[in-house]
């Protein structure tokens, strides 16, 4: 339907109390890319939340490819977003019974990614701020306010992320999973409850091992990160971005380094390969 016909009730819990959650699916040349993987990231932050899954994966499927194709194709993403549904009162508890989940799902355009432009790009600048989440970030929750609030601070600054710090660890950016380089080796943290499990950034794990680049999942300390030669942010929507500037400094030579170029070629490889661009 039209988007200004869409309709949600203003009891329903994702409006009240951020009880849902979501996924960023993207799609080239109108085949969606790592379906599987975000589905079962999705059955994953449902169960987290005790929320049964309302569809199948094949209806899932069917779902999205209708999207897909009423939006004209292309290069394009699907928000995705599950909710506990509208109770006839507003309570903290489960609704008791179940109420009918609250379904929505979007497009929109996917913009050119760096990766697709590794010459060119000049990459992005990044700051580096506490952070001030809660202990379940494994969950692909709405409840984004920390995230809003880290993002928009990052941005008032000129900056396009905020890499955020945990007890002297860097976790992840607000909307992003990060890497750095080091001597030729490519480090990300390790999964676990303070960080989303990116899809992304997995396959870029996976495409690392494929070629053999070293890599390796271990937890990076504040200064790791301020003296990597290389930073990278990744997401579905931007795929991997060079950091250039952290905190208003310039990273290594203030230019997307050797590393970064390599792996951007192999992830449009990839991606091309996959949805037979």
């Amino acid at each position: 339907m039209p988007l200004d016909e869409a309709r949600i009730s203003p009891l329903d819990r994702g409006f009240l109390f951020a009880d849902g959650v979501y996924e960023v699916i993207p799609a080239y040349a109108g085949t969606l890319f790592r379906l599987g993987e975000h589905l079962d990231r999705l059955g994953a932050s449902l169960a987290a939340i005790e929320l049964a899954n309302p569809l199948s994966r094949t209806d899932w499927t069917a779902l999205f490819n209708a999207l897909i194709e009423q939006n004209g194709g292309g290069n394009i993403y699907i928000y995705l977003q599950v909710t506990r549904g509208a109770a006839a009162k507003r309570d903290h508890a489960f609704p008791v019974p179940p109420v009918a989940p609250t379904i929505f799902a979007m497009t929109g355009q996917i913009a050119t990614p760096a990766a697709d432009m590794p010459d060119t790009t000049p990459g992005v600048a990044a700051i580096t701020l506490d952070d001030i989440r809660w202990s379940r970030c494994d969950i692909k929750s709405v409840a984004l306010l920390a995230n809003v609030l880290m993002r928009q601070q990052a941005v008032s600054e000129g900056a396009s992320e905020a890499i955020l710090i945990r007890d002297g660890f860097a976790t992840e950016g607000s909307a992003s999973n990060f890497f750095i380089v080091k001597q030729g080796v490519i480090v990300t943290p390790p999964k676990s409850h303070l960080i989303l499990p990116g899809i992304t950034r997995d396959l870029l794990v996976e495409l690392a091992r494929k070629h053999g680049m070293p890599v390796e999942e271990k937890e990076v300390t504040e200064a790791e990160l301020k003296s990597a030669d290389e930073v990278w942010i990744s997401s579905s929507t931007r795929e991997v971005v060079p950091v250039t500037r952290l905190n208003g400094h310039p990273l290594g030579d203030g230019r997307p380094g050797p590393v970064w170029k390599q792996m951007a070629r192999y992830y449009v490889d990839f991606k091309r390969a996959l949805c037979g661009l």
